[in-house]
């Protein structure tokens, strides 16, 4: 696939905005573009920040809501940075491209584009702004967002940053790399008769028992296991119940009110990968068809961001006894069958030159990874993405050195020269599932006479999308998919028998990838005709009107006679 080129923006896109600065570009898009963009706030942060929500379309023709609708979310985790950068460039590239890009402008008029370019506005203005690494959305004061019992993270030299400690320590996992000491490599199984460490995050130990920290998970809220599908109260940061969290509940309201979205994404970081559903089950459990769709439509996101695609619990699950639940890849999919992507941006391995041999990026790395990384990081990120091993007289633990890799401006999100190129590729595959929307389309529409003041009038429903009206097969079964309707109405007269007819489901092209056979699937019509009699006077109007929920709302008049 030839990638179009890519465009200079008027909005710098090499570097990071906090909320203050990222809500001023937002409110400054809506004066520039009035008939192209709706800013609105779908409720207060813990911390009262509004979480903006935008929604882009070309108003001349038609409502937002009477088109198909792409959906996309990012920052919902804090440190998570690049997401919000991602989701600020489709706003700022579907704008400005309108008019000049013929992609653009055919999407912006048939279709509306729903973002929610930061989810989670307190947190990540946290860890934007101090030296804290939250993954929670602002509920908890710095330092309670942890548990109260053993270690929880803090800047206890005061440098700014929360790195990592090293202790002296014969029992410990650790040792220093003899090729580059800042390098910390794991201790041979068998290994005894050096000098060895324990490593633990930077942070204070209110209740050291002079023996170990205990470290645990902390109890702020992870937002991304807050959603209905599959909750469950054990997981970290699931909440009290689903949508306990303004942030999640925001979204779930949104969502729920706008049964136009058909497609979705979800930017996280980092790892390079697109994420398909499931987050529970494996793909031999699932709609075949359906993991075809994802397969089909992952292959398309591969082509253009190199990024490969894989299951969640398949591929991105370590231990298969602990999956993710309450996430909003497995609410949309699993109960509303709406086609959604996680997609992982960022690889600071595939940067770095590494062989990738791991989708889930906490895992060991070797000592020759660990430079190469660290290399990598030296000519690219600098100062700002290691510190030097430092000693450090801690509190509790006594003589530490403190120093290490700075994860968020490395591992989580690239820096600023890296940025934008890699927010074209991930909105450019956001555009070509848009585009696989189903859309329909009203065509021979005729009025014919039967007798003086009697007419019979025709049209045909037809699916133009390459997805079915119905999406998946798991919104069929779960009830979720609305048939197609048509209707007809007079602007005098009276119609003869009913005026709507339910038509079902229009299938798209994703049913009819091969040549028929009769060893492959039954094809389902992608068009349904309808008629009605009217009997009404010469030269007055009928409307007929087609609807589907995810394929838009079509209406085309025609005058008798």
């Amino acid at each position: 696939m030839k990638l179009p080129e890519q465009p200079r923006l008027s909005i710098d896109h090499q570097r990071y905005y906090n909320y203050q600065e990222y809500s001023g570009l937002l409110h400054d898009l809506v004066k520039q573009y009035p008939q192209l963009i709706r800013l609105e706030s779908l409720g207060k942060s813990h911390q009262d920040r509004d979480i903006w929500q935008v929604t882009l379309t070309d108003s001349a023709t038609g409502p937002d809501k009477d088109k198909p609708a792409y959906y996309i979310d990012a920052q919902i985790h804090a440190e998570e940075h690049a997401t919000s950068s991602t989701a600020l460039y489709a706003i700022n590239y579907l704008l400005e491209r309108f008019g000049q890009d013929e992609e653009v402008t055919r999407l912006m008029q048939r279709m509306a584009f729903y973002i929610v370019p930061r989810i989670n506005p307190d947190g990540a203005e946290i860890s934007l702004g101090t030296p804290h690494r939250w993954c929670g959305n602002g509920r908890y004061e710095l330092g309670q967002d942890e548990v109260t019992k053993g270690l929880y993270q803090w800047d206890v030299d005061d440098d700014g940053t929360i790195l990592m400690m090293r202790l002296m320590d014969p029992n410990g996992e650790w040792k220093i790399s003899s090729v580059d000491e800042r390098v910390m490599v794991q201790r041979e199984p068998h290994e005894e008769g050096g000098n060895y460490y324990r490593l633990y995050p930077e942070g204070l130990i209110p209740d050291f028992d002079g023996v170990e920290p205990d470290i645990e998970s902390p109890r702020d809220g992870n937002l991304n296991r807050q959603f209905p599908a599959n909750w469950s109260p054990h997981e970290y940061g699931a909440g009290e119940y689903p949508g306990s969290e303004p942030e999640a509940k925001a979204m779930i309201d949104f969502i729920l009110a706008h049964k136009n979205i058909c497609g979705m994404n979800s930017y996280h970081t980092h790892g390079g990968v697109i994420l398909r559903p499931s987050a529970i089950k494996y793909d031999a459990e699932m709609s075949t068809p359906d993991i075809t769709l994802f397969k089909d439509l992952g292959a398309v996101g591969t082509e253009i961001t190199g990024y490969p695609v894989i299951s969640i619990f398949e591929d991105f699950t370590p231990d298969k006894t602990k999956a993710r639940h309450g996430s909003l890849t497995d609410w949309a999919y699993e109960q509303m069958g709406i086609p959604i992507f996680g997609t992982e941006l960022w690889d600071i391995e595939r940067e770095a030159g590494l062989e990738k041999t791991h989708w889930y990026g906490i895992r060991p790395r070797s000592e020759d990874e660990q430079i190469q990384i660290l290399q990598w990081v030296e000519q690219n990120v600098g100062e700002s993405g290691f510190r030097p091993w430092t000693p450090f007289v801690h509190p509790q633990l006594g003589e530490v050195e403190i120093g290490g890799m700075i994860d968020v401006w490395t591992f989580r999100n690239p820096p600023g020269a890296l940025l934008e190129e890699m927010c074209f590729k991930n909105v450019l595959f956001c555009l070509a599932h848009a585009g696989a929307s189903p859309r329909l389309e009203l065509s021979d529409v005729q009025a014919r006479a039967l007798a003086d003041g009697v007419y019979r009038v025709s049209a045909v429903v037809r699916n133009a999308g390459y997805l079915p009206t119905n999406l998946t097969d798991v919104a069929i079964s779960e009830g979720f998919a609305q048939p197609v309707t048509v209707a007809l109405e007079a602007e005098s007269g009276e119609i003869q028998g009913q005026t709507t007819y339910i038509l079902g489901h229009l299938a798209g092209r994703n049913g009819r990838n091969s040549a028929w056979s009769p060893w492959g699937p039954t094809w389902q019509r992608t068009g349904k005709p309808a008629e009605w009699t009217v009997t009404a006077p010469s030269g007055s109007t009928v409307w007929v009107t087609a609807s589907s929920e995810k394929g838009g709302t079509v209406r085309q008049q025609i005058k008798l006679g």
